[in-house]
């Protein structure tokens, strides 16, 4: 039987993830200066205002009033119409040292026995929907509106673009949860005042259509071009108007973005945030391993989806669990169950051997803050005066490995 799914994204503009950036920045800034920093931001923004708390243990000096304004200015908040200006703004800054009684469990005498900060259960998915081995009306949620994005950071057209915008699409998957087409696609972008809503509405469905969805369209792999049809449910600005919004329309904070961050519904996650905090908290680091894990099984060929369940216990090394679901995909003769024992066996869990593995303590955060922490591009770029490595759990270079343990 044919079923429907749905997955949103939002712009990099939003003002949860503006949160997001600003908290990741910081956890980059203290990482740069200090690569054993302990820190834990969180930000909330609402009308012209910031508020920064948190818990942070580092022998670095950070301006994080000035690491905030410059997000903001990125961003594109710089316009007092906008009623949030990087430049006008006010920060107010609550960070304190980190509590004694966890820094005291996760900072061991030899550093390879680091315990887990906190209890969790973290999560990790990949499925051959996509190159980028991430659900399909995720990937393509995040991709419209970072097309979007490039074509306001150009000032060449849809020059009346501001800040803010959410997309979502439906699509219409076989009961071989195989995708068949694409049903509804939802956008809703925030905009100048019009002369009238009648020409405002004219004016953005006909540049949506005209100028977005082309250059979006342009990008995709052929086979999900070849999911798009004539008879699409486009939704435009539903609410017909959308002036007021950002930071002046509400009020947000870090981490309430996490299905947009992981896999849109697609399938499960715990419900702590990543964004803001230094990879000692497994929340991150054990999600980012999961994911390292999922991707490459699915890569190798051995399912088509998996999800892998990995829990950790407060000062306590080595996780509590690991559990593997490839959902009647798997292609090798083993158990669901054998394939999660080959994985305590090949790969180390613990928070220390993540964090060396991907080189975790390095400011490569901010980047992660916007339009998803999985199905991106691992590169180089620098940073803070050396060259990092981001989004390095994408990587697929256990895939020989793999092959040889499951022998494929």
């Amino acid at each position: 039987m044919t079923y429907l799914f749905t997955s949103e994204s939002v712009s990099e503009w939003h003002p949860d993830k503006v949160c997001d950036q600003i908290s990741d920045a910081i956890v980059d800034a203290y990482l740069a200066q200090d690569s054993n920093s302990k820190v834990a931001c969180e930000t909330l923004v609402t009308t012209n205002k910031v508020v920064l708390a948190g818990e942070v243990k580092s022998t670095a000096h950070v301006d994080v009033e000035k690491v905030a304004r410059d997000v903001i200015r990125r961003i594109g908040y710089t316009k007092d119409e906008y009623w949030f200006n990087a430049d006008t703004c006010d920060i107010e800054v609550f960070l304190h040292e980190q509590s004694a009684d966890i820094s005291r469990g996760v900072e061991r005498e030899n550093a390879k026995d680091q315990w887990a900060g906190d209890q969790g259960i973290m999560f990790g998915y990949a499925c051959n929907e996509t190159d980028d081995l991430i659900p399909l009306t995720l990937d393509l949620s995040h991709k419209l509106l970072r097309t979007l994005a490039e074509i306001r950071k150009e000032k060449k057209e849809m020059l009346y673009l501001r800040p803010d915008a959410k997309s979502q699409f439906t699509i219409k998957y076989s009961d071989g949860d195989k995708p068949l087409k694409i049903k509804t696609i939802i956008l809703s972008t925030q905009h100048d005042e019009f002369a009238s809503d009648d020409e405002m509405l004219t004016k953005i469905r006909e540049d949506v259509n005209n100028i977005l969805l082309p250059r979006f369209v342009d990008w995709l792999e052929d086979k999900v071009k070849a999911l798009f049809n004539d008879q699409i449910d486009i939704q435009i600005n539903p609410t017909w108007k959308f002036v007021i919004w950002g930071p002046n329309g509400d009020t947000w904070v870090t981490g309430r973005k996490i299905i947009v961050d992981t896999y849109g519904w697609k399938w499960a996650h715990w419900w702590w945030a990543f964004s803001g905090k230094d990879p000692s908290k497994v929340d991150r680091s054990g999600a980012y391993m999961a994911r390292y894990i999922a991707k490459n099984l699915v890569a190798t060929g051995i399912a088509d989806r998996v999800l892998i369940q990995v829990s950790y216990a407060i000062w306590i090394a080595r996780p509590l669990s690991v559990y593997v679901d490839t959902y009647w995909t798997s292609k090798v003769s083993l158990t669901d169950g054998e394939i999660a024992e080959k994985i305590w066996a090949l790969f180390d869990l613990r928070p220390y051997a993540i964090e060396k593995r991907f080189n975790l303590r390095t400011p490569i955060y901010e980047e992660t803050a916007a339009y998803g922490h999985f199905g991106r591009e691992c590169k180089v770029v620098e940073k803070y005066g050396k060259n990092v490595e981001l989004f390095p759990w994408e990587k697929l270079d256990s895939v020989d490995l793999l092959k040889n343990e499951f022998g494929i």
